[in-house]
This record gives C-alpha cells, sequence and structure tokens, in this order.
C-alpha cells in the first residue's frame, strides 16, 4: 500500500489544481524597463532640481520645479502608452515616483553641502568666496 501513496498525492494535486504553472508576470516590478524609469526620473528630477536653483530662491522651489519636470515626463510617457503608444503601467509610475524623490534627494544634499562650503565662518566677519582683503578693501584674500 505504501507504493500507491506518492501515485495518489500526485493526482490529488492535479486534480485540485495546486500544481498548475502559473503564467509568467507581462509586467514584473523588477524588470529591465523599471530601472529606466528609475533611472531616467532621477536624472530629470535632479537636472531639474539644478535648473531650479539658478531660477529660484531657497530650496522648495527648486524641488517643486524638479519633481514636475520629472513627475510630468513620466505621466507623460504613460498617458502615451494609455493613447495606443505602448503598454502602460502603475508599476512604472511607481517608479518613476521613486526615481524622482531619489533624484530630488541627492540634488539637495549637495545642494545643502556646497551651500556649507560657501557660507563665511562664523564669527569671521569673510565674505563668502574670500573677496575682502585682511585690510577691508576688495581683494582676493586665498
Amino acid at each position: 500500500m505504501r507504493w500507491l501513496a506518492a501515485p495518489i498525492a500526485v493526482a490529488l494535486l492535479t486534480v485540485t489544481g495546486a500544481a498548475r504553472a502559473e503564467a509568467p508576470d507581462p509586467d514584473p516590478w523588477c524588470g529591465p524597463d523599471k530601472a529606466k524609469h528609475f533611472g531616467a526620473s532621477a536624472f530629470i528630477a535632479a537636472g531639474g532640481y539644478a535648473l531650479g536653483t539658478a531660477l529660484f530662491e531657497g530650496h522648495g522651489a527648486p524641488a517643486a520645479f524638479g519633481g514636475g519636470l520629472a513627475l510630468g515626463a513620466g505621466i507623460g510617457k504613460e498617458a502615451l502608452d494609455a493613447a495606443g503608444y505602448g503598454q502602460p503601467s502603475w508599476k512604472d509610475l511607481t517608479w518613476d515616483l521613486a526615481g524622482t524623490a531619489v533624484g530630488l534627494g541627492l540634488a539637495l544634499v549637495v545642494h545643502l553641502a556646497v551651500e556649507s562650503d560657501d557660507a563665511p565662518a562664523e564669527g569671521t566677519g569673510a565674505a563668502p568666496l574670500g573677496l575682502v582683503a585682511p585690510g577691508g578693501g576688495l581683494g582676493f584674500a586665498f
């Protein structure tokens, strides 16, 4: 009777559908196109932030500018896909959002680091870039 146990188990699994193969996901979360969405969004967001620092003061407006560019590109791409030029995907849009956040975060860190290097030392009264000579006149103090 023991020799019947394995064939009966296989038959039961086959009949109940537990052994059936699943079709592969046509849009996996970690597909090769997802890295492209993430990277492009991060690049556009960081570049937009950098451009925004030349146009706006502070950190909020450049972040909104860079984020708007990146998310606008991602949403525009998915809208084109939905119009019949590709396969629209919420997963792609999710990776666009993640890339935008990372790109803005990196750009902000770089911006803050550059700002802190340009700031005069506290209590020295020195101008940024050392453009005031020790005697108070203009000069280049290196």
